[in-house]
């Protein structure tokens, strides 16, 4: 087992089989601190050659009598004892989060305590999976299994690598199946560092694999595999399409949580104070770089000017700084491309005729990093880039609406998303009709960006299909069978 990570060592080998290795090509990817812009590691990059001798791993691991005679109660005390361990090292996790990512190391904490309880959350379920007994015709005795599907393939993003890797590993295991793997290659650290600490909470090898790589590559051959029974996925719209396409070869089963175009509804008789605090926590926590995010503000037309210079005077006093002070609450954009994506985007705003109110240009801290200001738009119409295409950055797009309830949700609709939504009112007669009228599969109403590891997460429309979190997680990684018994 590796040593703790400390400030000379970062986990940038492979688990494979219980072991931490190198490519077998000997090709490594460099990981850069995007507050710093400097080069912090270089991490093994995993091949095809490397996705397949972690599935072969996963599948003899699936079929041994190690994992098959090991009882649900087990399963979940190890996938337990894993949370445990993810608190024990929560200030290692935390900051390996920061350096690859650049979030503050305040949102770390936060996204390491969701971790946690994630895999707490499924340790509590692994033995309460089960099927039913049906009173079918005739002599028989008619009964389900519920069973696991086998290996799962888990691809996620580098916005929430640490807790979004947990909402795919802790179903995945608690129902019996084995897992690879395929952290983002902007952000690995932290998925390695928990492959290794599940070796530690005493997975058997080959459970719980990790192989770093690119996209195009690792991920690419992960879908493509003849022997992965299901591929769980995180990111963009744009790549699920192309997964869909590439798992249809050997029908995979898939769960794709996709891109967002959230819209945040503010109704002239909501609380403006709390509204204009939710609207910047919608969009500027994470940097912007949410797939739930509420980067679409819709404000009802009468007290637009109101809320307007609510949210500009608290967004003035958001300053970026060194993702590593506990007091920093705005971190730096993943990468230097990423950054470039955010700031074309904000000019296609200014080009396209929106208002610049606030933002609009990068802020080096000390000279570097790939830092943006949180930019806010007005005057933004609906058929502009910005208010249509999910950015990914902390960039807030003003739209107003009349007509109540019907013009909200009409404006809130015109999208090919359906993530995330949030609705700011006194009146729950009204809140309760527009959380009907959007198409969104989460509904946040006088709050936002709110999660529990026991509600189900996931979209409508083009931001994908089945559920992430709470007891819906666990039907997309589990398979039924019917047993008849004739008496």
């Amino acid at each position: 087992m590796s040593a703790a990570v400390t400030m000379d060592r970062f986990p940038t080998q492979l688990v494979i089989q219980g072991e931490l290795c190198d490519a077998a090509s000997g090709a490594t990817f460099t990981v850069v601190n995007p507050a710093t812009e400097e080069a912090i590691a270089h991490v093994a990059e995993g091949d095809a050659s490397d996705v397949d001798r972690a599935v072969r791993s996963a599948r003899a691991t699936f079929e041994s009598d190690a994992w098959r005679d090991m009882s649900a109660r087990r399963r979940g005390e190890l996938l337990y004892r894993l949370g445990e361990l993810c608190l024990e090292h929560k200030d290692e996790l935390a900051r390996l989060e920061t350096l690859n990512n650049g979030k503050p190391v305040f949102e770390s904490l936060i996204d390491l305590k969701l971790t946690a309880e994630t895999f707490r959350y499924y340790g509590g379920w692994a033995d309460k999976i089960h099927g039913e007994t049906i009173p079918v015709d005739g002599p028989f005795l008619n009964f389900t299994l519920r069973e696991p599907l086998g290996v799962v393939g888990a691809i996620v993003p580098w916005n929430f690598p640490m807790s979004l890797a947990a909402w795919k590993i802790g179903p995945a295991l608690a129902c019996g199946n084995t897992i690879v793997l395929k952290p983002a290659e902007q952000t690995p650290f932290t998925a390695l560092r928990m492959a290794e600490l599940a070796l530690e909470a005493g997975f058997p090898a080959g459970a719980f694999n990790c192989v770093a790589g690119r996209g195009s590559v690792a991920g690419a051959a992960l879908v493509q595999h003849p022997d992965v029974d299901k591929i769980a996925f995180t990111g963009s719209t744009e790549v699920g399409k192309q997964i869909m396409r590439d798992a249809s070869g050997t029908v995979k089963k898939l769960s794709l949580e996709l891109g967002g175009k959230s819209p945040n509804i503010v109704f002239a008789d909501a609380d403006l104070d709390a509204a204009a605090r939710g609207a910047l926590t919608g969009i500027f926590y994470g940097k912007g770089e949410v797939c739930a995010a509420g980067s679409r503000l819709l404000v009802e037309e009468s007290v637009r000017e109101a809320l307007t210079g609510k949210i500009l005077e608290r967004a003035g006093r958001m300053v970026a700084g060194d993702p590593l002070n506990p007091k920093t609450r705005l971190g730096a954009i993943v990468s230097k491309g990423q950054m470039e994506r955010v700031l074309g985007y904000i000019e296609s705003g200014r080009r396209e005729g929106a208002a610049l109110l606030t933002g609009g240009e990068r802020t080096p801290v000390n000279g570097k990093g790939y830092f943006v200001a949180p930019t806010i738009f007005g005057d933004v119409e609906p058929g502009m880039t910005i208010a249509r295409e999910e950015i990914f950055g902390p960039v807030l797009a003003m739209m107003t609406f009349n007509d109540g309830v019907v013009g909200a949700a009409r404006l809130a609709n015109d999208t090919i998303y359906g993530l995330a939504a949030g609705i700011w009112t006194r009146d729950i007669g009204k809140a309760l009709r527009t959380a009907r009228a959007v198409h969104a599969g989460t509904v946040w109403i006088n709050t936002y960006n709110m999660y529990d590891v026991a509600s189900p997460f996931g979209g409508f429309k083009q931001s994908g299909f089945g559920r992430d979190l709470g007891m819906h997680a666990l039907q997309g990684y589990s398979q039924v069978k019917s047993v008849w018994v004739s008496l």
